[in-house]
């Protein structure tokens, strides 16, 4: 499995899925390979493709996909992946900056921290409205209060609040809800609710989900849009997409996924995995706002996106889905990519054309 030949095509991956594991590797350019399929009587697949890279991508993103990354996998501490995690959204948040300016500060409401993401100037007809940002991170770090608000401020030409929510392990569900729910209660007193936004990367989509469904129970008015952006809605199961794709796609190690509830230090064992709040996609989505879902191809939350995404449409919500090719999770963090910019500026239309209808 791992003995490669000495001579490869650049982009090129031979994908192998395992008895629900997927290898993916450079393809030898000698041809010899070939596409194979067999399927156990339970219907697992052992499956090898070859899956060129696509040109129906630009440039810059077919250099992702060509980028190797071992399989092996590399143990990492909590403080390891919030140090390493911290430290490339600075660079990442600078990067989007320099596209996209705005200004930046921190502060509390009600209680909780938050960054202030604010437009370099604000149209009259805007001052009315505020978007709140619920950032990915695996829900134990922060990989997006900055690259997911700076471009969405800029475009919106609205302030952009992100909630820096209590993280698990430490504070798990649902304490991040909370937080997330206190700073929106807060912002109802000077903002009415068809005029507030609420969207998330991640973790932070699941979030986003989540705070609908809790504001619903608690007959609270609901935001004027949302948006959830490669996330899913159910913590009781796994989707086919979560055997298929690691982090970064094709490429990077990838665990078999669990049969059963979906292992997570996000909510405690005693947490009913299809509470309805924790999963929303048993929540009754019955006049939720309007909301945009984005995914991609190679996304290991494709799955959960669009499976959250039937469920809105099934309950009549106005829910609209784009699944950008073959990208992996959550790329519009990087905001060099093409794909990236087009994401943005799909994301903040979406939001700017809903608020205060």
């Amino acid at each position: 499995m791992r003995n490669f030949a000495s001579h490869f095509v650049p982009g090129l991956l031979l994908f192998t899925v395992l008895s629900g594991r997927a290898f993916a590797q450079q393809a030898p350019c000698d041809g010899q390979q070939s596409d194979s399929s067999k399927i156990a009587s339970d219907g697992t697949a052992y499956v090898t493709r070859i899956v060129p890279v696509p040109t129906t991508i630009s440039t810059e993103a077919q250099k992702i996909l060509a980028r190797v990354e071992s399989d092996a996998a590399v143990p990492q501490t909590l403080e390891q992946r919030r140090t390493g995690t911290d430290k490339w959204q600075a660079g990442a948040g600078e990067a989007s900056k320099k596209i996209y300016p705005v200004n930046l500060a921190t502060d509390t409401i009600a209680g909780v921290p938050v960054r202030i993401v604010t437009p370099l100037s604000i149209p009259s007809e805007k001052r009315d409205r505020v978007l709140i940002n619920l950032h990915g991170g695996g829900f134990n770090s922060d990989s997006g209060s900055l690259t997911e608000s700076i471009p969405i401020a800029n475009l919106t030409g609205t302030k952009v609040i992100a909630v820096l929510y209590r993280l698990a392990p430490e504070h798990p569900f649902p304490a991040g809800l909370d937080d997330a729910i206190a700073v929106y209660k807060e912002l109802l007193k000077t903002y009415q609710p068809n005029h507030i936004g609420i969207y998330g990367t991640s973790a932070g989509a699941i979030l986003t989900a989540e705070v609908t469904a809790k504001l619903k129970q608690l007959k609270l008015p609901l935001p004027g849009a949302t948006g959830v952006f490669s996330g899913l809605g159910d913590f009781s199961q796994v989707g086919d997409s979560i055997a298929l794709f690691a982090l970064n796609g094709f490429s990077g190690h990838l665990d078999p996924p669990p049969a059963g509830p979906r292992s997570s230090e996000y909510f405690s064992a005693s947490t009913d995995p299809k509470d309805p709040v924790l999963s929303p996609l048993y929540a009754d989505h019955t006049g939720f706002p309007p909301t945009l879902f984005i995914t991609s191809g190679r996304d290991l939350l494709l799955s959960g996106t669009t499976i959250l995404h039937r469920a809105y449409l099934r309950d009549g919500v106005d829910a609209q889905l784009v699944v950008f090719e073959a990208l992996p999770h959550a790329f519009w963090n990087n905001p060099a990519l093409p794909e990236s910019k087009e994401a943005d500026h799909l994301m903040a239309n979406f939001l700017d054309q809903h608020l205060g209808n």
